[in-house]
Parts: C-alpha cells; structure tokens; sequence
C-alpha cells in the first residue's frame, strides 16, 4: 500500500499548478495527498515513508539537485506526520478537521524555515536575491526583503495547499479508507 500510494503521489507531483500572487518559477502540486491518505490510514510514519519513497523518485528528475526534494519532504513529511499523529489518537472525523487544520500550520511554518534558510538561498545560485525579491513584490507590492518573501508568500501558500489537501482528503478518505484497509488486510494474509 504504501508503494501504491508512494506512486501515485509521484505521479501527482508532475502535476504543477501556478502559485496565486507568485512569479511563473513558484508552483505547486497535490502530491501529499496520498501522503495524507497513507498517514491517516495506516499511521504517520507510514505517510512520512510514503512522502519518503515520493521525493526518493523525483530526485532522478530533479532541477534542484535534490535541494528541493529535501525540502519538499521535510515541509510534506511535518505535515503528514503532525496529522497522522493526532488523529490516531481518537478516529473520528472531528479528530481529523482538528489534525488537518494544526498539520496545516505545522506545514506553513516548516515551509517558512525552509524556504529561508535553504529554498531562497538556492534560488540566488540563478537569480541575484534582488531580483527574486523584486518578482514577488511585483505580485504583492508589500514584499521587500527574503523574509517579506516568507511572510507574505511562502507562509501563507503553504497554509493554504495543507487546507486544500486536506479538504480533499476529507471528502475522499472515508469513502476509499474500506478499500485501503482491505488491501492491507490481504498483503498481510498474503504473507
């Protein structure tokens, strides 16, 4: 299971959407959602290994290096692991909104550290940081310095993809949770 799920969010992460208010290089994708689903299903370090096994894969296509696969899965893995671990605490679905919502945070704040200390600096291999700073503060006129770039942008897009990961993991989690669980059931008979 979790290799299916590994695959499938590799397979997600090619699927990159614009960034609201950011320069045409940010993007984003869903691939924490099997994470997501993983860690829910089977425990959080299960969905940390799937985040895992997702950005293993990306880094034999990767532009970064494998500097943005390891950010990538520290920002992907605080938030499967924080969710994973609160609602395993008690399964129910006001457990999971309260797991979704403080992973989310968990995630904004992790995406803020790293996009500081290790994604900007990165970016400033290929574009001076006046430059880089400029780009976003053509979207948001407000943003002036790296940390503006954090505060302002970096932050808060996180915030938002952890919330809209997890709305969709709520509204499709019960409904493929029974299929998840019984395919475990049958790789453990299998073995």
């Amino acid at each position: 299971m979790i290799g299916l799920l590994s695959a499938i969010a590799f397979v997600l992460a090619f699927l990159e959407f614009p960034v609201p208010l950011s320069p045409e290089f940010a993007r984003m994708d869903i691939s924490d959602l099997p994470a997501l689903i993983g860690a829910f299903a089977f425990g959080p370090l299960e969905g940390v290994l799937i985040e895992l096994v997702k950005n293993v894969l990306q880094v034999f296509s990767t532009a970064t290096g494998g500097v943005g696969e390891l950010a990538n899965f520290l920002i992907g893995g605080v938030f499967v692991f924080v969710a994973g671990a609160i609602y395993k605490r008690n399964k129910t679905k006001k457990r999971a909104w309260i797991a979704c919502i403080v992973a989310s945070v968990a995630m904004g704040v992790m995406a803020a550290v790293m996009n500081y200390f290790v994604l900007l600096p990165l970016f400033e291999q290929f574009m001076p940081i006046d430059e880089l700073i400029a780009s976003f503060g053509s979207f948001i006129p407000f943003i002036r310095t790296k940390l503006d770039v954090v505060l302002y942008n970096a932050l808060p897009f996180n915030l938002l993809k952890g919330l809209v990961i997890s709305l969709v993991t709520m509204l499709v989690y019960k409904k493929i949770s029974p299929i998840l669980k019984g395919l475990k059931q049958e790789e453990k008979a299998a073995q």
